[in-house]
């Protein structure tokens, strides 16, 4: 039966860690989510935490969202990766006219996802778009029962313009069915989220399946949905961050511990530079979580009030993702080093959460340009908040 409950849902979470720790080398060369793990995280609701409520989703604050999130990377980042993709793919319900919306998110068990960048081209033929292209890194697409590809909209030959000159693009959405789906997924880090491509061509949809996160404003006009999307998303890849380094921490607390020095003498544990390192590396996670922490509440106290949120909480919240996903991976650097020479082995987890770790600073919400962005807003220098 389908757990809607916060509690029931954290419960369900510690019940499902166990089994994502058991199968994660499975999740590496299977390069995807396997679809039954999938479905268990499907069943618990772990896709539905910031679905609209009206639509029966738990809506719940960026902070929980966050908590949820991590809870799963410390198990597995790779899986904690496709819950974030497929949590915030929901977010598009917020924006739709009410039918389409019920159309495409009422079924609590679907599982969403998509790419916001805009590799496709959407003609605009009147009531619908015909909509052709090819999307890279469609993180745990081969679950989804509907998928989202951004396209530039052309009419009558033509790239269509706001006002300010800047293209128009839209968010197309359709079932997962009328994919097809290219296996270019041959990476470093983050093998299990099964992100290839996909493709379309010549697809119909209908004008109400789309949405601009740029130009669009919400319906459902609730805190969630007037916090910045992409604030959001990037506290959604922060948090696959953070879990992912916990659990990289744990791990190397216990394998010190255990692991004795040439000639079976002392434990590792009792090495001074292995103290200092452990110590450090673990205060800078908690710093830089509690600078998301902090970015996160300011963020959402805007929010919940009657102002537009400020640029100022947008940048922080953006610097502050940046900030955790880099400190992350030189805590999980930190880690592998420490783990010795069985941390180079493709079986070891030290291993395979470095690489996860900085796979991970490559996506754009929170890669190095970001610092560049929040910078120019803490400089009070021109910049374009559309991505903030």
């Amino acid at each position: 039966m389908l757990l809607m409950d916060q509690a029931d849902l954290y419960r369900a979470i510690d019940s499902l860690s166990e089994e994502i720790i058991d199968r994660s080398e499975e999740i590496e060369e299977a390069r995807r989510l396997p679809a039954d793990l999938a479905a268990k995280l499907a069943e618990v609701g772990c896709f539905n935490i910031i679905k609209p409520a009206e639509l029966g989703g738990m809506e719940l604050p960026p902070a929980q969202m966050m908590e949820v999130i991590a809870k799963l990377s410390e198990a597995n980042a790779s899986v904690g990766w496709c819950v974030m993709i497929g949590a915030t793919s929901t977010l598009a319900g917020a924006y739709l006219d009410a039918d389409a919306a019920r159309e495409i998110y009422a079924n609590p068990r679907d599982i969403h996802g998509g790419v916001f960048a805009p590799m496709g081209k959407a003609e605009d033929r009147g009531d619908h778009y015909l909509l052709t292209g090819q999307w890279q890194w469609g993180s745990g697409s081969a679950n989804c029962a509907w998928l989202g590809g951004g396209a530039m909209i052309v009419k009558d030959g033509e790239l269509q313009r706001h006002e300010s000159g800047a293209p128009m693009h839209r968010m197309m959405l359709f079932p997962s069915r009328e994919a097809d789906f290219i296996d270019t997924w041959h990476v470093a880090g983050l093998k299990g989220t099964g992100s290839g491509d996909f493709k379309v061509a010549a697809l119909r949809v209908p004008k109400a399946h789309s949405a601009s996160f740029l130009s669009d404003r919400p319906r459902i006009e609730a805190p969630l949905y007037k916090f910045p999307l992409f604030g959001l998303l990037a506290v959604g890849v922060a948090s696959v961050t953070l879990g992912n380094a916990k659990g990289a921490l744990a791990e190397t607390t216990a394998l010190l511990k255990a692991k004795r020095t040439t000639g079976g003498g002392r434990s590792q544990s009792q090495r001074s530079t292995a103290q200092t390192e452990i110590a450090r590396a673990s205060a800078a996670l908690s710093a830089a979580e509690a600078l998301l922490a902090k970015a996160i509440d300011t963020a959402w106290q805007e929010a919940n009030g009657s102002d537009p949120i400020t640029t100022d909480a947008r940048a922080e919240l953006r610097l502050a993702c940046a900030h955790m996903a880099e400190v992350a991976a030189d805590v999980c650097k930190t880690v592998y080093t420490l783990g010795g020479g069985s941390a180079v082995y493709l079986s070891n987890d030290l291993q395979r959460r470095f690489r996860d770790a900085h796979v991970a600073t490559q996506h754009i919400m929170v890669a190095p340009a970001t610092y560049e962005l929040a910078g120019r807003v803490l400089l009070g220098e021109d910049v374009d908040t559309a991505m903030l």
